[in-house]
C-alpha cells in the first residue's frame, strides 16, 4: 500500500529497510510544538489572503489545537509509516477535520515546513540556554564577591606562577560565559528570518502574505531567497559553533575542579550532591558530575563536525542527507543545557579551603614578579635586569630551601647592594595580590568592582525577562 500522504505517483509501498532508513519521526517528534505553531500561522494568513474559505481555517485551526493538545496530553500515537513530524500531524488533522485537512498545505512543501520547525526549536532552545548560562554567570558572581580576597595561585603551564585571588579565577569563566551569551545572540540575530512560503525551492504563484507569517511567529522578516531557505543550515552551524565553544569553557572549569579536588591539590571539595562513591574502594569521592561535563564536550564538538561533513557536499536546494541535521544537534544542544546546569550546581556546592589555596599561593617562588617589579619602581632598574638580579635571588632561596621573604636584607644586598629593607614590603602574596590594581587585574578591590557590575547586569537582564 502506497503513503497516501505521497498522493498518486507511487504505486506500493517501500521496503522494509527503507522505511527504516528514511522515518525521521523518532527524533523529529521534538519539532511538535514548532510545527503546530508554524501550521497555525500558515493557516491563518492563507485565509487571510483568501486563498483557502475562512470555515476551513477555523476548522484547521480547531483541529490543529486537538492535535497539539493530545501530543502534550501524551495520547498522540506517532507513525513510523507517516515517517516524520509534519505527515504525522496533517494525518491526524485529516481524521479530526476530514478533506479540508488538505488544504493546509496549500503554498508550502516539508522543505520549507522543516527549515521553519528547526529555525523555531533552535531559536527556542538558545533563549533556554542563554537564561542558563546567566544563572551560572550569576552563580559565579556571588562567590566571586565572596572570595574576591582569597588567595589561591595563579597558574602557566599548570606552574605557579603569581598569587591571585579565588574570586578573580571565578569571574575569568564569567567573562568566558559572557562571550558565549553573546556568540548565541548573534546567531539567534542572524537565523531570526522567516522560510515559510518558499515551498520546496522556487516559491510558490499563490498569492501568500510571508511578511505576516514571519511577524506571527516572531521573526525579524522573510528570507529573500526560496533556495537558499530551504537549503539553508548555517543557522544551525553556527549554533552548535557556539555551544562547542560553550562546552570547552566548561570543560576547562570542569578539569580544574577534578584538580582541586584531589588529595594532592586540596584547593576544594564537592558534596555527596556532584560525587559518587566506588564500587570497591570505601574511601573514594569520585568528582564525576565535573567529569561527565568535561566528556560531554567530546558530543558537542562531535555534533559539529558531523554536520559540516553532511553539509560540505551538497547542491542546492534540498537533499535527504540533510535529514541528519537534527539528532546530533538536539543531544549536542539538550547535552550542554544539562552541562550548565551541573556546572551551575557544583558552583553553589564547591567549598574551597582556603588555607591550602593560600599557602599554595606562596609556594613556587610566586611573588618573584613582585620582587623584580619593586627593583624597577625603587631602584629605576632595566626590568631585564631586575629579572636576572630577581632569578639570583630565587635560586639562592631555592638552594637554602627558605621562601623568597625569608631571605634576609644582607642576603639580598649580596647579589645587588642598592636593594634596601624596603623590599619587604612587596614580599607575600597578600601584599601581590593588592598590588595588581591595575584594570582586569587581581587585586579584591577590582574583583569586587567586577563582580557587582556583572551581578547588576544580570539583574537588569532578569527583571527584563519578567
Amino acid at each position: 500500500m502506497s503513503n497516501k500522504m505521497w498522493g498518486g505517483r507511487f504505486v506500493s509501498g517501500p521496503d522494509a529497510i527503507m522505511e527504516e532508513i528514511n522515518a525521521s519521526i523518532g527524533f523529529d517528534y521534538k519539532f511538535a510544538s514548532q510545527d503546530i505553531r508554524g501550521s497555525l500561522a500558515h493557516v491563518a494568513m492563507l485565509a487571510e489572503q483568501g486563498i483557502i474559505e475562512r470555515e476551513a481555517a477555523a476548522a484547521i485551526t480547531k483541529g490543529l489545537e486537538q492535535v497539539r493538545h493530545e501530543i502534550e496530553a501524551g495520547t498522540f500515537t506517532f507513525s513510523r509509516a507517516l515517517e516524520d513530524i509534519h505527515m504525522n500531524v496533517e494525518s491526524r488533522l485529516a481524521d479530526i477535520v476530514g478533506p479540508d485537512a488538505g488544504r493546509l498545505h496549500t503554498a508550502r512543501s516539508r522543505n520549507d515546513q522543516v527549515a521553519l520547525d528547526f529555525r523555531l526549536w533552535v531559536r527556542d532552545t538558545i533563549d533556554t540556554l542563554d537564561e542558563q548560562l546567566r544563572e551560572l554567570q550569576k552563580a559565579l558572581a556571588e562567590r566571586a564577591l565572596d572570595h574576591a580576597g582569597s588567595v589561591m595561585p595563579g597558574f602557566t603551564h599548570l606552574q605557579s606562577a603569581q598569587p591571585v585571588t579565588f574570586g578573580h579565577h571565578l569571574m575569568a569563566y564569567v567573562e568566558m560565559l559572557g562571550r558565549d551569551r553573546g556568540r548565541f545572540g548573534d546567531a539567534r540575530r542572524r537565523l531570526n528570518e522567516c522560510p515559510l512560503g518558499s515551498a520546496a525551492l522556487a516559491g510558490t504563484s499563490f498569492p501568500i502574505n510571508r511578511e505576516m507569517t514571519a511577524k506571527a511567529l516572531g521573526f525579524d522578516r522573510p528570507t529573500a531567497n526560496s533556495l537558499d531557505s530551504v537549503s539553508d543550515r548555517d543557522f544551525v552551524l553556527e549554533t552548535l559553533s557556539a555551544a562547542a565553544i560553550s562546552a570547552v569553557h566548561l570543560s576547562r572549569f570542569a578539569e580544574e575542579i577534578v584538580l582541586w579536588s584531589t588529595p594532592q591539590f586540596g584547593f576544594a571539595n564537592l558534596s555527596d550532591k556532584f560525587t559518587t562513591g566506588s564500587s570497591i574502594m570505601p574511601q573514594k569521592r569520585n568528582p564525576d558530575a565535573a567529569e561527565l561535563v568535561r566528556g560531554k564536550t567530546g558530543r558537542v564538538i562531535g555534533a559539529l563536525t558531523g554536520l559540516l561533513i553532511v553539509m560540505k557536499g551538497l547542491p542546492l536546494a534540498y537533499s535527504k542527507d540533510m535529514q541528519e541535521d537534527k539528532e546530533g544537534t538536539f543531544d549536542a544542544l539538550q547535552s550542554l543545557s544539562l552541562c550548565v546546569a551541573a556546572m551551575t550546581g557544583m558552583v553553589r556546592d564547591l567549598v574551597p579551603d582556603l588555607k591550602k589555596m593560600k599557602a599554595a599561593a606562596g609556594s613556587g617562588y610566586a611573588i618573584a614578579t613582585d620582587l623584580a617589579d619593586w627593583l624597577v619602581r625603587a631602584l629605576n632598574m632595566p626590568f631585564r635586569d631586575a629579572h636576572h638580579v630577581t632569578g639570583r635571588l630565587v635560586a639562592m632561596a631555592a638552594d637554602r630551601k627558605i621562601a623568597l621573604e625569608k631571605l634576609s636584607l644582607a642576603d639580598m644586598q649580596s647579589v645587588d647592594q642598592r636593594i634596601t629593607a624596603e623590599v619587604h614590603d612587596v614580599l607575600g602574596v597578600d601584599k601581590s595580590v593588592k598590588s595588581r590594581v591595575s584594570y582586569g587585574g587581581t587585586a579584591p578591590a577590582n574583583v569586587r568592582t567586577q563582580a557587582r557590575a556583572w551581578l547588576k547586569k544580570i539583574a537588569r537582564e532578569e527583571a527584563g525577562t519578567k
